[in-house]
């Protein structure tokens, strides 16, 4: 993975094109981590945007088409992540069953950033010919974590 793009100083947008390999996932959170480590975020943001993140990847892996890309941005008062995949398919949570080995993921995602995530239609960085879909999370730079306030019921 390499980095392709930083903006201002004011905001930090980095972009790394994923290859669909079954080690990308762990380069990717100790990319992450290392990333925001560089930052001076708390350890528990930290560790929050790396499960997340992974998270979005192994969904856009299991559920989305190629090519994949990850996008980091940083403000003064936000961290956004987003994992771009070209399948029209958007993402929703499985049914709630404690046995399931998979379907999980979005639900972590919601919790974790207490609601601040979705999808939506976006341009790739790394191809602006093509165009995809972003499933994102937000997360505040510092302050007490609120309470969860799910997107939709059953979240």
């Amino acid at each position: 993975m390499t980095r392709l793009r930083s903006t201002h100083r004011s905001r930090q947008q980095n972009v790394w094109p994923l290859r669909e390999d079954a080690r990308t996932v762990g380069q990717a959170r100790a990319l992450v981590r290392t990333e925001l480590s560089q930052l001076s975020l708390s350890s528990d943001l930290v560790d929050d945007a790396v499960l997340m993140v992974s998270e979005l990847i192994t969904n856009a892996f299991m559920y989305g088409d190629g090519p994949y890309e990850l996008v980091v941005q940083a403000d003064t008062k936000e961290l956004v992540c987003a994992v771009v995949d070209s399948s029209p398919l958007l993402p929703a949570p499985a049914p709630h069953d404690l046995a399931a080995e998979h379907g999980r993921g979005l639900r972590i995602v919601a919790r974790l950033s207490d609601g601040f995530y979705g999808c939506h239609p976006q341009r790739y960085l790394t191809h602006p010919d093509l165009v995809g879909k972003a499933t994102w999370f937000a997360l505040p730079r510092s302050g007490a974590p609120g309470s969860v306030v799910p997107i939709r019921a059953g979240v």
